[in-house]
């Protein structure tokens, strides 16, 4: 009897050692200073060895042993914190970070940061704001895509251009989100600058590749760029004045802990330079009056509010807008003419805590972007008074809901799952015109193509988990597409790995398919506000992609991250005009009418080297790739090179601390030509019986280059400690050594004159065209 009672209570005693409590830690990582929710922070716990990163709105759960721990919270930049308890019950702890601190001092510790190597996420790059802000940049303003391009694997669409070319995919085919809300044009002045004022963003991260099953919609990236959600605890303000552009950004507490707000302005004023000038000018030549228009704006606004830990609030807009117009007025006749184009987005978000391992977001957000071109005559002349106007308008607008769940399980999973829903409405080109004589009505009609509506669904679930040194991401995406009476739909599976072989090595691998609903019509020679966003129709068929990657990532003394990946992309179904197609009105026929259907092949490799702490930080990236196109309809049908098929693309970013008054900064960048098509003969055609001209043709599509692409960048800021706050003086130059860099090429037939005098005949001249020579800037800058 006595045995028996022996080993009842030595089989208790080891069950209760096997079956320990375990209780999790939940909360949020913030800056000390302003609030701020801190997103992929690291949570670690040095005595079991486990730890977790931040989600996207700087929540962590951590489930452990009852035991005592000894909890670290880290990211780079701020002092890490460190926190010993007891764990006997669910505990609510939120770390505050101070960032004051000199990257060069930092001291780092096994566990205290996710490695390159560590993470099973490959083909994504997180770029810090304040290093955006040090690159150099065109006209002294910063911009977040032109730093984007001089990642490996991104490339810009020409000389001075945001367009970003990733992986061998169009602009079109990247999901650009501003707080969760897709934004359609995300450039100002035809492209030579972003619409993201990034004194108003607080992270900014690209994913190329290895697609998480949460995104959806696109074929070649996601960039996810996230405000700031506003100072809780203090007034803060900051600001620039350079020679195109000015900004001011107000953030502070409405209720100090609980609610907050912030209003971030960007404002051109070149039409306030030039607008007297020119109408003085315009005087001297007899016109009464002469008015111009010609600038761009941003307005970023955001509020957030703290019901408790458990519940908060935020609600953000952006409206951003080009206006180009002028109207000339003289004795008899009023002649104005314009193009406006612009976004409108706003989002409402709720984060909730369901329980310490549950954390909700629910999303409502809206999206408008439209382009107006106006022309107007207005006869002044009051006995017989006569007017026209036409008026090209286009755009897309979105309404959409979502909802999405973390789950942290336990350390070695993450779960996340969500589901969504959006309301596509499409206007693709249209042109209106008025007319009207002696104040009756001769003409108001309305033409080009119709107002179609779209809804596109989606679901998926992903998990993040680890088994030793195997870390797997495997998720599904599932998503519908309704157009009319055609319904699509797309099962997306996705997978990512790494292998650790060493504390400070791993093997990765990804796979992922895509499928695209939208698509952008325009042509491959530059963007336009023009080009039109049109649906997947019963004609036009989704765009679908698959992507396979490999590579390793290490980092070296704890100072430098290095990556080097392979990859192949396959794409179907993929849009361009028809040979000889244009869609300047799109009044004449169907947009569809217009349009081809084929594929795409991109494949390269991609290394890069980056240094994030210290005096001196940057990067170098090296991209080897090539990009096909194939459409039956183009090109005889045969394989061309896509337009920015690059087969060498270089960049090199150094920016080094003189000292904490002296920072200077320097990017280099090489790539090759990009592939141009130049017609190699012309002959005669008769022009309605009447006439003739000349049309130029021959030559394969794309199969001559540019010259090789390269410049260099510098920048010199001072910067001096203000009773007020902190002033900053930036001098910077655009390709410092002025290497002319082709924007487009002509080819003109130019005479030839022999030792005579006499004409000779003709030659044929290849010219390239060159626009943005040494370009110096200044700007100053403000905090307080």
């Amino acid at each position: 009897m006595k045995a028996v009672l022996s080993l009842i209570l030595c089989l208790a005693f080891s069950c209760t050692l096997l079956c320990q409590s375990k209780y999790t830690i939940s909360g949020y990582v913030e800056d000390l200073e302003s609030g701020e929710k801190l997103i992929t922070a690291n949570v670690f716990d040095h005595r079991s060895g486990q730890g977790v990163v931040t989600n996207t709105y700087g929540f962590f759960s951590l489930t452990l042993s009852s035991d005592s721990i000894e909890l670290t919270a880290s990211y780079i930049g701020y002092q890490s914190q460190t926190i010993v308890l007891d764990l006997k019950a669910n505990q609510s702890l939120n770390f505050r970070l101070d960032p004051s601190v000199a990257l060069e001092v930092v001291e780092v510790t096994a566990g205290q940061y996710e490695r390159i190597e560590e993470s099973s996420r490959m083909s994504r790059i997180e770029v810090p704001v304040e290093q955006i802000k040090r690159i150099p940049a065109l006209l002294g303003e910063v911009d977040v895509l032109k730093s984007l391009q001089l990642l490996p694997g991104v490339q810009s669409g020409g000389e001075g251009q945001t367009g970003l070319y990733i992986r061998g995919g169009s602009p079109d085919q990247n999901l650009i989100l501003l707080d969760g809300v897709p934004i359609y044009n995300a450039s100002h002045l035809l492209g030579i600058f972003s619409v993201f004022n990034a004194d108003a963003i607080r992270n900014v991260t690209l994913t190329k590749g290895g697609f998480p099953a949460r995104y959806g919609g696109r074929l070649s990236s996601v960039l996810e760029i996230n405000m700031k959600e506003g100072n809780l605890e203090e007034f803060h303000g900051e600001g620039s004045i350079g020679i195109i552009t000015s900004k001011l950004t107000l953030e502070a507490p409405i209720v100090k802990g609980k609610t907050s707000f912030l209003v971030s302005g960007r404002r051109t004023y070149a039409d306030l330079i030039f607008r007297p000038i020119i109408r003085a000018s315009m005087k001297d030549d007899g016109r009464e009056d002469f008015d111009i228009k010609l600038h761009f704006y941003d307005l970023n606004a955001k509020v957030q509010h703290k019901f408790n830990d458990k519940h908060r609030l935020f609600a953000s807009a952006y409206l951003g807008a080009d206006v180009f117009g002028n109207e000339i007025t003289d004795n008899y006749d009023r002649v104005s003419g314009g193009i406006d184009w612009g976004n409108l987005i706003s989002s409402l978000r709720w984060n909730y805590q369901i329980t310490p391992k549950l954390f909700a977001n629910s999303t409502l957000t809206y999206s408008k972007y439209n382009i107006d071109i106006l022309a107007a005559v207005d006869n002044l002349n009051p006995l017989e008074p006569e007017s026209f106007r036409a008026k090209y308008f286009s755009g897309i607008e979105d309404i959409a809901a979502k909802i999405d769940i973390d789950y942290f399980p336990q350390p070695r999973h993450y779960v996340r799952m969500g589901l969504s829903a959006t309301a596509h409405k499409y206007s693709p080109g249209a042109l209106s015109f008025k007319s009207e004589v002696d104040h009756e009505i001769g003409l108001d009609t309305l033409v080009g193509s119709q107002t179609t509506y779209s809804t596109e669904y989606a679901a998926y679930v992903e998990d993040d988990m680890q088994f030793g040194v195997l870390k797997i991401n495997a998720g599904l995406h599932a998503s519908a597409f309704k157009v009319g009476d055609r319904w699509y739909s797309s099962i997306q599976p996705r997978l990512s790995l790494r292998y650790l072989l060493r504390n400070d090595l791993s093997l990765k691998a990804s796979f992922s398919t895509m499928t695209q609903y939208i698509n952008l019509l325009s042509s491959e020679s530059f963007s336009l506000p023009t080009d039109l966003w049109v649906p997947s129709t019963a004609r036009i068929l989704p765009q679908r992609a698959w992507q396979a990657a490999i590579g390793m990532a290490r980092t070296l003394n704890d100072k430098f991250e290095v990556s080097l990946e392979a990859y192949y992309k396959k794409m179907q179904n993929v849009l361009s005009y028809k040979e000889g197609a244009y869609f300047l009105f799109g009044v004449d026929n169907d947009w569809q009418d217009k349009v081809t259907q084929g594929n795409g092949e991109a494949y390269g490799l991609e290394f890069f080297l980056q240094k994030k702490k210290g005096r001196t930080t940057g990067w170098l990236g090296y991209t080897l790739s090539w990009n096909w196109r194939q459409f039956d309809e183009i090109n005889s049908g045969a394989r061309y090179p896509f337009r920015y098929d690059r087969r060498h693309d270089i960049s090199l970013v150094v920016n080094h601390d003189i000292s904490k008054r002296v920072k200077l900064s320097a990017a280099w960048v090489y790539g090759t030509g990009n592939a141009v098509t130049l017609n190699t003969f012309t002959y005669p055609s008769d022009l309605f019986g009447t006439s003739y001209y000349e049309i130029e043709a021959g030559g394969n599509k794309n199969s001559f280059r540019m010259t090789d692409y390269h410049r260099l960048d510098l920048s010199v800021a001072f910067h001096k400690q203000k009773r007020w706050g902190e002033r900053t003086w930036t001098i910077g130059v655009y390709n410092a050594y002025y290497h002319r860099n082709p924007y487009f090429m002509t080819l003109s037939n130019l005479p030839i004159i022999d030792g005579d005098g006499n004409y000779a005949g003709s030659k044929l001249v290849l010219e390239e065209i060159s626009i943005l020579p040494i370009i110096p800037s200044v700007s100053y800058g403000f905090k307080f």
